[in-house]
C-alpha cells in the first residue's frame, strides 16, 4: 500500500466509521436517559446525552492498533492503547456516577508511568530525550510525565464548549501529521495523526454546535492522553517548537486560566467558567464562533510549525503573539448591533 493510499484511509476511514458509531452512541445514551443536566457551571441550557467520546475512542483505538501492528516497533504504542482503555473505563465511572479526584488522578498517573516506556529512545538528537539532553535521562522523563498530566487534565478542562475539543483534536492530528511527514519521520506519526483527526471530525458531525451530544470525560481525559503522547513523541525526535506550537492555544488558555485562579486563591480543582472560551460566550460570542476564531489560530500555528523545521525557536515570538491576540479578543465583549 502506498504511503499517500495509507494517510488517505486512516482519514476518511476513521471519519465515517467515527460518524457512524458516535450516532449509534447518541441513539444509546438517549435510550438510557444519559444526560447532561445544566448547572451554574455549564454552557448548555437543556439536557444533553453525555459520552460521545465512546464514539471517537471506539474509532481511534482499533485503527493505532492496526497501524502500531504494521509499524516497525509493533509493541511501542501497547501501553498508549492499554493506558487509554484504562482511562475510558475510569472517566466513564465518572461520568456516570462521579468519582473523586483521587481515583481520577491514581489512573492518569499510572497511566503515564507506563506510557514513558512508549517515548523513543536511541539514534534521535538528544538520545530520544523530550528536552533534548539539557536535563538528564531521570529529570528528562520526570517533567515530561508532570508535563503529559497537566495535558491530560487541561484537554479535559478545555472540552466546555460545542465544537471546541473535536476541533481542537482535529487540529493537533492534522498538524502532527503534517509535521511529521515533511520532517521525514517514522510513517506511522502521521498515521496516528490523520486517525485522530479523522475520527474527531466524525464526531464534530454530531457535535457541532447546537450540539446533540457531549464527548464527556470517557473521550477527553483518553484524548488528551494519547495526543500528550505524539505530541511527547514528536518534541523527543528534535522537533520541540512544533510540539509546543501545535496545541499552543489549549496550553495557553488552560494554564493561564489555572495560574490566575491560584494567585486568586481559587480551588483549582473545581468545576469553573472561567477559561477565555468561555467567558467569550457569556460575552455574546455563539459557541460556533469560538471554535471558528480558535481553528483559525490553530490553522496559523500548524503554518508555524511547518516554517519552525526550517527556522527553529524564531517563529516563537509569532505563534506567541498570535496566542495572545486571540485571548485578548476572547476577552472582549460583542458589542451589540446598532
Amino acid at each position: 500500500m502506498s504511503g499517500a493510499l495509507a494517510l488517505a484511509l486512516a482519514l476518511g476511514g476513521s471519519f465515517a466509521l467515527s460518524w457512524l458509531l458516535t450516532g449509534r452512541v447518541l441513539a444509546y445514551l438517549r435510550r438510557k436517559a444519559i444526560l447532561d443536566h445544566p448547572n451554574d457551571r455549564s454552557s448548555h441550557s437543556i439536557p444533553t446525552p453525555r459520552g460521545g467520546g465512546w464514539g471517537v475512542m471506539l474509532t481511534l483505538l482499533p485503527a493505532w492498533a492496526v497501524i502500531a501492528a504494521t509499524a516497525d516497533d509493533p509493541l511501542r504504542a501497547l501501553p498508549i492503547l492499554a493506558g487509554a482503555v484504562a482511562l475510558m473505563a475510569v472517566s466513564w465511572m465518572d461520568d456516570r456516577r462521579g468519582l473523586g479526584p483521587a481515583p481520577r488522578f491514581l489512573a492518569q498517573i499510572a497511566a503515564v508511568v507506563a506510557g514513558l516506556s512508549a517515548l523513543p529512545g536511541g539514534a534521535l538528537p538528544g538520545d530520544g530525550l523530550v528536552f533534548q539532553g539539557l536535563l538528564p535521562f531521570w529529570a528528562d522523563r520526570l517533567v515530561a510525565a508532570v508535563g503529559w498530566l497537566w495535558f491530560v487534565n487541561l484537554f479535559n478542562f478545555m472540552d466546555g464548549i460545542d465544537g471546541l475539543a473535536g476541533g481542537e483534536t482535529a487540529s493537533i492530528g492534522a498538524g502532527l501529521a503534517l509535521v511529521a511527514a515533511l520532517a521525514g519521520l517514522d510513517p506511522a506519526l502521521a498515521l496516528y495523526g490523520l486517525a485522530a483527526a479523522g475520527a474527531a471530525l466524525g464526531f464534530l458531525m454530531w457535535n457541532w454546535h447546537p450540539a446533540k451530544l457531549f464527548m464527556g470525560d470517557v473521550g477527553s481525559v483518553p484524548l488528551g492522553f494519547t495526543l500528550g503522547w505524539l505530541l511527547l513523541v514528536l518534541a523527543a525526535s528534535g522537533l520541540w517548537v512544533a510540539a509546543l506550537l501545535i496545541p499552543a492555544y489549549f496550553l495557553a488558555d488552560a494554564t493561564f486560566t489555572l495560574l490566575r485562579r491560584l494567585v486568586e486563591g481559587k480551588k483549582v480543582w473545581q468545576a469553573h467558567r472561567e477559561h477565555f472560551y468561555q467567558k467569550a460566550t457569556q460575552r455574546g460570542r455563539s459557541h460556533a464562533q469560538v471554535v471558528r476564531l480558535v481553528l483559525m489560530l490553530n490553522a496559523a500555528l500548524l503554518l508555524l510549525a511547518a516554517a519552525s523545521l526550517a527556522l527553529g525557536w524564531v517563529v516563537l515570538p509569532a505563534a506567541a503573539a498570535a496566542v495572545v491576540l486571540l485571548l485578548a479578543l476572547l476577552a472582549r465583549p460583542v458589542r451589540a448591533a446598532a
